[in-house]
């Protein structure tokens, strides 16, 4: 895919891997911080290299950074970066605050899904922000699938209901369901959220079920202080992450895994409708440096 050596100089472009004392492990657990991956995981991942480097011998630079390159790989294995879409239908919950491109995410995720032949249907359950829904819609029209909403205020509950019926009723594979960015507190979410899988489950008990977390990759360590609320209530499965294409590190990739140790399934690298990919952690990892 090639996108990811976008943040080769965010990373460890000025270092040398030739000269492995301990200036080296201070320029490069510097550098990880600086890179956004977080002070405690930087500092687990030199002393892991230390280690790696001291029992193996090594010497070549080769050696060091494919090394380091293994032990970022298993700080992103964290679980399954594939969906769960295994039941006709099946239900994805996307939560996230207003502002990180949720509903744009959204819309994104339904034409991906449309364009490997699923049958999608989009909910417009946020309904407290001013035309939440009519952007949601706009994004339906552009990714040729249906979309079930009502008006603005009306109970986030009932949308999500009339969405299941119909999704049985026009055999849809997939739901996706917005749902509102302004909650005051964890204990409103927690309600709301406890609402809408309490329908999901009754009307459709057997389906298979996601929630994921978009967040807004260049917020970098802010972020995980609503990625820590969001998990805490929301029994996250996954997370896309939104704007690395924009100013964002992509450390946060890593500190997002460790951190909430949930995969990050899907990342927005730009403004077009396919740019929403699936994560390749190997991927990432290969093109850091």
């Amino acid at each position: 895919m090639g996108f990811f050596k976008k943040f080769k100089e965010a990373w460890l472009a000025s270092m040398t891997f030739d000269r492995l004392d301990d200036d080296f492990y201070e320029e490069l657990e510097e550098a990880l911080i600086l890179a956004d991956i977080g002070a405690a995981t930087a500092a687990d991942t030199v002393a892991q290299l230390r280690k790696r480097v001291s029992q193996k011998l090594m010497t070549r630079a080769d050696e060091v950074k494919d090394a380091l390159r293994d032990i970022l790989a298993e700080k992103l294995d964290v679980g399954d970066p594939a969906m769960d879409l295994s039941t006709r239908p099946s239900v994805v919950l996307i939560i996230g605050v207003n502002g990180v491109g949720k509903t744009t995410s959204i819309g994104k995720l339904a034409a991906r899904l449309k364009s490997e032949g699923k049958k999608v249907l989009l909910c417009a359950g946020d309904t407290f922000r001013a035309a939440a829904a009519d952007q949601l819609e706009i994004w339906a029209n552009r990714a040729g699938v249906d979309i079930v909403r009502q008006h603005e205020g009306a109970d986030p509950g009932a949308v999500l209901f009339d969405a299941l019926q119909a999704a049985k009723a026009r055999h849809a594979d997939v739901v996706l369901c917005d749902t509102g960015g302004r909650l005051h507190n964890k204990q409103n979410l927690m309600n709301e959220l406890a609402k809408l899988r309490k329908i999901i489950d009754r009307e459709t008990p057997d389906a298979a079920k996601e929630t994921l977390l978009v967040l807004d990759a260049t917020t970098g360590q802010n972020g995980l202080i609503q990625a820590r609320q969001f998990k805490e209530t929301a029994g996250l499965t996954g997370i896309i992450l939104t704007k690395l294409d924009g100013t964002a590190k992509g450390g946060i990739v890593i500190a997002i895994a460790q951190e909430l140790q949930v995969p990050v399934k899907f990342v927005g690298v730009g403004e077009g409708i396919d740019d929403l990919r699936p994560f390749d952690a190997k991927e990432f990892t290969k093109e850091l440096f």
